[in-house]
């Protein structure tokens, strides 16, 4: 099958074999439009001056087809191991390769599954929010993803229904794979669900592109869990946009864990629309290598009496660099605000870096707003005296990296993925003399 390049020809071709509702094609046409007449972000651009694409080149991949599936069964996922799952659904290079959904919660009116199918069954329940009410298009990668996404997943929980079981997605990348994969979540007024989520790769050197999209939608009273793993190769650039828009007394726990990817840009925003709601964020990031991995969050009060809790934590080995750009705005509505962020960062090298920018932007005159940062190394004292207790110095050093993560750790209400995403991190710590 002849591989279809990012140009016009290739995404009239493209769009051809999608066969879509015309509301889907106007919206991949409209941003096609915008892609063509955007240029790609510079470091003059205030959002990117600390990342550096000039390395990127969009022509060396090519559209997600159908022929490119091969050894999807060899990669196994970390977050469901033991989970008494609700759903799942793998997508591979940017197709869906596998799914499966529960009987009993689809005669509740739930609906799960891959979106390049459901985009069509359930093609009302989507227009009014899909790319819609949570994204936005601001740069070329937010528009190249909105012309061309393939291989999303769709969960959407109808009024009072409480799900118990988790639902999980697993997107993953062969060598010279690309995922432009769209997450989309709705919870109707009072529903509740946990969804985990995860990016994956066949080995550690498989290069790739994910340029996707997250958008959460938590209805009034509703409460999402949603915990985000990004697990690529380190040869993978991994640009994303994810935004969720919470409800009235609604309420979102976020917990996002990055370890992989050569590159990454993600724009991570909450909206507190609507009066009492409320939003945990939990990020856990541990980098190595020559790793670059660049995080803008938004914590934004448009209504008053909502609360917001955001906990970065980063720890850094190698030559690898973190950036946290952290915003908290409020409405001038938004009365009775308290909005908390804070970003800790330990350094395991001598030449690993990590930039912190936390920032406010208030309009109303009764609030709470507070923010933090704190960048250390690791003491030396604290690894002698583990080591005068019988633990090699390698063991020290997990064992401060994990109880450098454990405040988090210990919000993530789900045992086996606190435990994985544990053992994955203790698993790539080195020692340094």
């Amino acid at each position: 099958m002849t591989q279809l390049g990012f140009d016009t020809e290739g995404f009239q071709s493209f769009l051809s074999a999608r066969q879509e509702p015309e509301w889907v094609t106007a919206q991949r046409n409209d941003a096609w439009s915008q892609f063509d007449e955007q240029p790609w972000p510079t470091r003059q651009d205030e959002e990117w001056m600390r990342t550096d694409i000039r390395l990127f080149k969009l022509d060396k991949f090519s559209m997600p087809s159908s022929d490119q599936v091969d050894g999807f069964d060899q990669i196994s996922p970390l977050l469901s191991a033991g989970v008494d799952l609700g759903g799942s659904v793998h997508s591979h290079n940017g197709i869906c390769v596998s799914e499966s959904f529960a009987d009993d919660l689809k005669q509740q009116g739930i609906v799960f599954g891959s979106l390049d199918s459901l985009v069509t069954e359930h093609s009302d329940l989507l227009e009014s929010t899909l790319l819609r009410a949570a994204f936005d298009r601001e740069d070329r990668f937010a528009a190249l993803h909105a012309s061309c996404w393939t291989g999303g997943q769709f969960l959407f929980v109808p009024r009072g229904v409480h799900v118990e079981q988790p639902f999980h997605v697993l997107s993953s990348l062969s060598d010279g794979g690309v995922d432009l994969g769209h997450t989309i979540v709705v919870l109707e007024d009072g529903a509740s669900a946990t969804l985990l989520a995860e990016t994956a790769s066949s080995t550690e050197e498989a290069e790739g592109l994910h340029c996707g999209a997250i958008e959460l939608i938590i209805g009034d009273r509703a409460n999402l869990r949603y915990v985000n793993l990004q697990n690529w190769g380190q040869r993978v650039w991994h640009f994303a946009r994810q935004k969720a828009v919470v409800g009235r007394d609604a309420h979102l726990q976020w917990t996002s864990a990055a370890m992989g990817s050569r590159l990454s840009k993600v724009n991570q925003h909450v909206v507190l629309n609507g009066e009492g709601a409320q939003s945990q964020m939990n990020g856990v990031l541990f980098t190595e290598n020559k790793q670059h991995l660049s995080y803008h969050t938004q914590q934004y009060h448009k209504k008053a009496n909502c609360y917001s809790d955001f906990l970065y934590k980063a720890a850094l080995q190698d030559k690898s660099h973190t950036v946290w750009r952290g915003m908290i705005k409020v409405d001038e509505e938004a009365q009775q605000t308290d909005g908390y962020q804070r970003n800790d960062n330990l350094l395991l090298s001598n030449s690993s870096r990590a930039d912190s920018i936390p920032g406010l932007e208030i309009e109303a005159d009764d609030v709470r707003c507070t923010h933090g940062s704190t960048t250390g190394k690791v003491d030396e004292e604290m690894i002698y005296y583990a080591q005068c207790r019988g633990f090699t110095r390698k063991e020290a050093m997990r064992l401060i990296v994990t109880g450098f993560f454990q405040q988090i750790f210990d919000r993530i209400t789900i045992e086996s993925v606190r435990d994985a995403l544990g053992l994955a991190i203790a698993r790539r710590v080195r020692d340094y003399e």
